[in-house]
């Protein structure tokens, strides 16, 4: 797949059969967070709401659903029966999503972010890719000059 400019055009490069799926998952995640920002980060769907949300791409075998720690963790035996890593769910590509489950995880890493926020200090920032940071712009992850200093 080439590489897509948003996420309409990641959906609409994406496999016919897929298509209806992933449409659906990009509905769920907006109904739930209506000022969510939707960009493509890592060549894939990225959704922003206080920092990182969730992301998903489609696979060879499955559709994957990234959503930072420790969210899946902290759902595992909701989980069982689906193949997890740290940071993501394969969702069956055939077949039914399972939406109560997305619905579930998602507004759990919405929670998980405004708890975050709130013990922040309001010097904190995010930048539009999601990057977490304490300063003055630009973000020292995105900005190409950036040296760490020891």
């Amino acid at each position: 797949m080439k590489k897509p400019k948003d996420v309409g055009e990641y959906i609409a490069n994406a496999p016919k059969g897929v298509q209806g799926k992933l449409k659906d998952l990009r509905a769920t995640i907006k109904s739930i967070v209506p000022e969510v920002t939707e960009s493509i980060s890592y060549g894939m769907p990225y959704y922003g709401y206080k920092g990182r949300l969730v992301y998903f791409a489609v696979m060879k075998n499955h559709i994957g659903l990234y959503i930072p720690p420790p969210i899946i963790e902290q759902h595992k035996k909701d989980l069982l029966g689906y193949t997890t890593t740290k940071s993501a769910v394969h969702l069956p590509i055939n077949g039914r999503l399972p939406m109560t489950l997305v619905k579930k995880l998602v507004k759990a890493r919405v929670k998980n972010n405004e708890d975050v926020e709130r013990k922040k200090p309001e010097t904190f920032k995010i930048c539009s890719r999601g990057h977490e940071y304490v300063g003055s712009s630009p973000c020292p992850i995105c900005w190409p000059g950036h040296k760490k200093v020891k």
